[in-house]
């Protein structure tokens, strides 16, 4: 069904269609067991590069090759809908739509040979992912 989706709808549309679903359910802030983690590697790398106020931006976007993928961006300028985690140096901010599809997770900093970034790790909402690490399916 996923597949079908992304083949029909372009992203930005599908991202208007999951907000319209979430605005239908709770909302996260007014849920306070919605919540992310934050790995130590991830806090020792945000305190590095985050030094001009800057913090990470998390988003989740229809995509990918199993139907949502994770978007990561150093950002400086908070919405409405954003929840912060982390620390004050080392803040990682996610609008509450996507928070509904990484609740649990942890985001993490993972440094190897060929590449180094940050992935999200243990999504207990994910069904499968992709070898990348990158998208995820949820589950129904």
């Amino acid at each position: 069904m996923s597949f079908l989706l992304r083949q029909l709808i372009k992203p930005g549309l599908q991202r208007n269609l999951l907000q319209s679903a979430v605005a239908s359910r709770h909302v996260a802030s007014a849920n306070p067991e919605q919540k992310i983690q934050v790995s130590e590697s991830c806090l020792k790398r945000l305190r590095e590069i985050c030094i001009d106020g800057s913090f990470l931006r998390i988003t989740v976007e229809g995509g990918g090759c199993s139907g949502f993928q994770y978007k990561f961006d150093l950002d400086s300028k908070m919405n409405e809908d954003d929840l912060q985690f982390g620390e004050e140096k080392a803040k990682v901010v996610i609008d509450t739509v996507s928070l509904e599809y990484c609740t649990g997770s942890t985001v993490d900093y993972h440094s190897e040979l060929i590449r180094a970034g940050f992935r999200m790790v243990a999504n207990p909402l994910a069904e499968q992912g992709c070898s990348c690490g990158s998208s995820f399916s949820v589950k129904m």
